[in-house]
């Protein structure tokens, strides 16, 4: 990046801190311009109190989060135990992130154009969240050269020339009702993403009696153990949450109409499983498979879950 964004016109900048990197954020957001940051989970979490203001503020921004193994500090291998952090904000206050989530590399870069888009869009953080394993492959990319989307900024702080009044960016707001109305208005944008901007991938789910649900390098493992359980006569699919919020909800509703059990294969000690629960409202036993602390799910772990849903029946 330090070598790329000057040939392009764009700006690379090393702040000396998570903190000031995300503040620095806010301030090029609020100017009308592009920009991301990333770090790596605890990274993010010094990086929380700003994300909250850029929210707070309606300041789209992307931001990267390449997960590792927590809490504190805990180790450099992959981890997905920052789902709740994303999908529920991560900083304080009513609001949310839009959260992309990678399988490959090639989703790793068309899912940072497809975040600053949605940002501006919608006026609102998004992050990517990656887990190391995932941040560390190589694979082919096609690199996309596609116009980024053009969005007015009317409130962006670009000088008035004098020609207009003052534009104020902030996400402080003194009198309760004024903050009421803004939070409000918020969750009715959220709502009309959660209409229209929901995405995943269904695999092998049209017969499916078993719906194995995972994310990023989880569901490139379960993809495997799918296929491996269809040879063995057991109707098993795969939903792929492609942005954690919004979250598929629909997407699982429609399978627990026809599926007898649902597996949340995760790097962590089980988060997206409450999504999955809640979205089916507790209809059908969900199943966690994991490991953790920077261990990850094999085929065989996850066929041998599928396994036990199924019953030990084979059709």
């Amino acid at each position: 990046m330090a070598k790329r964004m000057p040939k392009i016109n764009g700006v690379f900048l090393q702040a000396e801190s998570e903190i000031a990197a995300i503040n620095m954020v806010y301030g090029v957001s609020a100017s009308g311009r592009r920009v991301m940051t990333s770090s790596s989970s605890p990274g993010i979490s010094l990086k929380s109190e700003g994300i909250s203001y850029l929210a707070g503020s309606d300041l789209p921004a992307l931001i990267v989060n390449v997960q590792r193994g927590g809490p504190g500090l805990g180790g450099i291998q992959p981890s997905q135990a920052d789902y709740f952090q994303a999908t529920r904000g991560g900083g304080h206050g009513d609001y949310h992130l839009i959260v992309p989530a990678p399988a490959s590399v090639q989703e790793m870069a068309s899912l940072t154009a497809l975040g600053f888009d949605l940002a501006d869009q919608y006026s609102m953080p998004a992050m990517i969240l990656a887990d190391g394993t995932i941040g560390q492959m190589m694979e082919p990319v096609a690199l996309e050269t596609s116009e980024a989307k053009k969005v007015e900024k009317p409130w962006a702080l670009t000088g008035t020339n004098k020609t207009r009044a003052h534009n104020i960016v902030t996400s402080l707001y003194l009198q309760p009702e004024e903050l009421e109305r803004t939070n409000i208005a918020r969750f009715q944008r959220y709502a009309e993403i959660e209409a229209k901007e929901t995405r995943f991938e269904s695999y092998l789910m049209d017969d499916a009696e078993i719906c194995v649900v995972a994310y990023g390098i989880a569901a490139r493992v379960s993809r495997n153990a799918v296929d491996a359980a269809r040879e063995k006569g057991i109707r098993a699919g795969l939903i792929r949450p492609i942005t954690l919020w919004p979250f598929p909800k629909q997407a699982m509703r429609d399978a627990a109409k026809q599926v007898k059990a649902f597996l949340s294969v995760e790097l962590s000690m089980g988060q997206m499983i409450e999504d999955i629960e809640l979205s089916i409202r507790c209809s059908k036993p969900v199943t966690l498979i994991n490991r953790v602390g920077g261990m990850i799910p094999s085929p065989e772990q996850v066929l041998a879950g599928i396994e036990q849903a199924a019953g030990g029946e084979q059709k």
